[in-house]
């Protein structure tokens, strides 16, 4: 088991050292500190001084990977890719371009809103899917089948905006069931995220339950699925002991993405519904044109859902202990 998690590790980090060296590329040599400093200061652009004193007080204003002019080590060390980029892996994210705000702490203080989000996001859509799937596939080719493929292919036709938007105006404006949007702390924050957390139940119910549905289906085909009833055990008892046991590996494969969302935060939920935490701090940056924080949740999220990768390798030898022989 050590040998396999030691091996997985080793596949991982060229990854994310490749992912460090394309955010160095996409935000230092496609878009040069000079586009940011004429960006971040629009008509005061013109002069070539304020450009330069702009990129000074950013720290912009190194050589991008080698300084000649410095001594030893530091002609590596004194550069951009080091301060800016290599700086990441352990922590160092630097000050937001707009605000001079440690982009560490503001991510401290807003990844615990986004997770109270999103965790009854994660668990609420996942157990719906795998619910209403496997109920699915047990009703395959009944008007129970046809309805429910039907109603999953509305729901994924539907903008997430819409589910927003009506949700804020049906459960907020006329039931008078929540807030509309707002935060608080403590055990007060719970009447906040009840309503943005149904949307996004609702909005990962269609493409989920289809998904896993043909999962499902590829296993009640199986022999072992055929005995298992001839043997008289009960329809549930097959379904989701037998059946979601053997599917869980392709299953599993979603974990990633729900983990990247669980720390850098749902974007739309948390912009429309006023939640201070990591997806609205995105949106914000990238209509200041905060490349600095653009690029920290970039490489933060590239770093969870690397992550996400290896648990879910370790997931699967739980599911499967063939896999790690």
């Amino acid at each position: 088991m050590l040998v396999y998690f030691l091996k997985r590790i080793a596949y991982l980090i060229p990854i994310l050292v490749g992912v460090n060296l394309l955010v160095f590329g996409m935000f230092f040599l496609v878009n040069t500190p000079d586009d940011m400093a004429r960006q971040a200061l629009g008509e005061k652009a013109d002069s070539p001084e304020q450009v330069q004193t702009w990129k000074e007080l950013h720290g912009y204003d190194l050589p991008l990977i080698f300084n000649a002019d410095a001594p030893g080590l530091q002609k590596f060390s004194e550069t951009i890719f080091c301060k800016k980029s290599l700086a990441m892996f352990w922590g160092d994210f630097g000050n937001s371009d707009s605000t001079g705000k440690s982009i560490l702490g503001e991510i401290q203080n807003r990844v615990w809103p986004s997770f109270a989000l999103a965790l009854p996001i994660f668990l609420g859509t996942l157990i719906a899917n795998i619910y209403l799937a496997m109920k699915l596939a047990a009703a395959r080719g009944t008007k129970l089948d046809r309805a429910g493929q039907f109603l999953c292919v509305i729901l994924m036709s539907i903008s997430s905006l819409i589910f927003i938007i009506f949700g804020q105006y049906l459960a907020s404006q006329k039931l008078r069931l929540a807030p509309v949007s707002g935060f608080a702390t403590g055990l007060a924050m719970t009447k906040f995220l009840i309503l943005p957390a149904v949307v996004g139940i609702i909005t990962g119910l269609g493409s989920g339950t289809r998904l896993y549905r043909t999962f499902f289906l590829e296993q009640l085909s199986q022999d072992y699925v055929r005995t298992a009833r001839a043997k008289g055990l009960p329809e549930e008892t097959v379904l989701f002991k037998h059946v979601l046991r053997n599917a869980l590996i392709p299953v599993l494969t979603n974990i990633p993405i729900y983990l990247l969302s669980l720390f850098t935060g749902n974007l739309l939920l948390e912009k429309f519904f006023a939640i201070p935490g990591l997806g609205g701090f995105t949106i914000d940056a990238i209509a200041a044109q905060d490349f600095a924080i653009v690029r920290a949740m970039v490489f933060l999220g590239a770093v969870i859902y690397i992550i996400g990768l290896l648990l879910a390798d370790l997931a699967y030898t739980i599911v499967d202990p063939r896999i790690k022989l």
